[in-house]
């Protein structure tokens, strides 16, 4: 199945309360204080002008991350900041920022800069042209066309995607990309589990819904260094992509008769 692209068109933006932002942005990080500020400058530069909160989650850091954030959190007022004692993972660090955020809908994105903030606005505007079609739930994916990454992390990647793509059939040309965004609601109605965020293609089709890929762009890491092996992450994800077949086998998405 090939990935389906949506051009962004405008929409009209959904019914918010007075303190409800259109979008969080939730971005999990573990050790990349000299990535923080510079990142946090990007999200409200690309946003200004549109309802949005910025919800960041230190995965139990050990440098100066959690005195940054909260520094930061004092001087912004839509700046929140969640921190883990202990090291939870990724998907972990996801989980808690969406349960946190206020936003209708959400915007994640990895804490290394190499995720291009300004990416988010079309993003929303492809979120509301696909929801213009039916009320199921939208999965936005980014798809990093030109990786800036290490010739191996891209093999490993390319790799991970077949096999995904091949047992899954989730027609997402690249799950592994951290800039997805979706409505708050419909994420907080998938399973739950370590790793999930790369699996959020398939849990959103399985849940009734469909994905939109759309190209984003993509930067070098210029502090600090990956926190993901690439046998690591092939060897969990081998494991994590056996279960999430497990589950679409043992669910059928109920059609529900509009006129019983």
């Amino acid at each position: 199945m090939r990935p389906m692209i949506i051009e962004p068109r405008s929409q009209t933006k959904p019914e918010t309360q007075p303190d409800t932002p259109l979008i969080s942005v939730v971005v999990p990080v573990h050790n990349e204080a000299p990535n923080l500020l510079p990142l946090i400058t990007a999200i409200g530069l690309a946003l200004d002008g549109i309802e949005h909160e910025i919800v960041y989650v230190d995965d139990g850091s050990s440098d100066a991350t959690p005195a940054i954030l909260a520094e930061t959190a004092r001087a912004l007022p839509n700046f929140v900041h969640i921190r883990h004692r202990n090291s939870c993972g990724q998907s972990a660090a996801v989980i808690t920022g969406v349960r946190a955020a206020r936003g209708i809908y959400i915007a994640t994105l990895d804490g290394d800069g190499q995720n291009d903030p300004e990416d988010i606005p079309a993003m929303l505007e492809a979120a509301m042209a696909a929801e213009a079609f039916g009320p199921k739930p939208v999965l936005i994916a980014g798809h990093r066309t030109t990786r800036k990454d290490s010739e191996a992390k891209r093999w490993g990647s390319r790799i991970a995607n077949s096999v995904r793509g091949r047992l899954l059939r989730d027609g997402t040309p690249d799950t592994g990309c951290g800039l997805k965004l979706f409505r708050r609601a419909a994420f907080l109605e998938v399973p739950h589990f370590d790793h999930l965020h790369r699996f959020l293609p398939a849990l959103f089709i399985r849940a009734g819904g469909h994905v939109v890929s759309v190209p984003v762009r993509h930067h070098p890491r210029t502090h600090g260094a990956s926190h993901y092996g690439t046998w690591d992450r092939l060897r969990v994800g081998i494991v994590d992509l056996f279960g999430v077949a497990w589950l679409q086998r043992r669910w059928n998405q109920p059609q529900v008769d509009p006129n019983p």
